[in-house]
This record gives structure tokens, sequence and C-alpha cells, in this order.
């Protein structure tokens, strides 16, 4: 067997940072948190990763992201409440901030 070479399929579309805005997923939202939220938690952390700035803020409100998540505002509500006791969203009305993912605490022996 060959390995496969990893390349481009469409090297005309090759993904560049914006020229204005800011987005970007921690791969270890992944590996490491996705899991313990429900569907619609990760939904919402990865839309406020997609509008928030470089500071990870944003302003958008609890029924803008319903409707652009067509999501009800308690929907949306409970997400935030799951994201902010899992440490990745703060939130202070009506500013949320998206939160740099913290390294997991040695284990004492």
């Amino acid at each position: 067997m060959h390995p496969i070479k990893k390349q481009p399929i469409r090297p005309d579309r090759i993904r560049r940072p914006p020229l204005t805005g800011w987005s970007w997923i921690d791969r270890r939202f992944v590996r490491e948190k996705a899991s313990r939220l429900d569907r619609d938690a990760i939904l919402v952390y990865f839309f406020l990763a997609a509008v928030s700035d470089k500071n990870g803020l944003s302003y958008w409100g609890d029924s803008g992201i319903a409707a652009q998540l067509r999501l009800t505002g308690a929907t949306v509500v409970r997400a935030r409440e799951e994201l902010e006791r899992q440490d990745l969203i703060a939130y202070d009305h009506p500013l949320y901030q998206v939160l740099s993912i913290q390294d997991p605490l040695p284990i004492r022996r």
C-alpha cells in the first residue's frame, strides 16, 4: 500500500485569513470539549467563534443568534449557560466572549 499524499483537492480554493474580521476554532474544542456538549451548545459556540473579533468578543444578542441559527431564544439561553458551565465562554449582557481553552490541570501524585 502506498501512503496517501496529502495535497489540496482544489488548489484554487485554499482558505486564507480574511482581509477583515476574524474567525478561529481551537482544535482542542473538538478533541476535548465537544463530546461534553449538546448539539445546540456546539452550534452556538461555532457561531460565536465565527462572529467574534480577535479578542473573542461579540455583541450579538440572543434573539439575533436564535434567528440566525433557527433556534428558540430559550434554546440559545440554555446553550449559553452550558457553554459558561464548561468554561468556554463568558457572558455579561450584552457582551459574549469566547474564552481560550485552558490546558488540563496536572494530576498531583
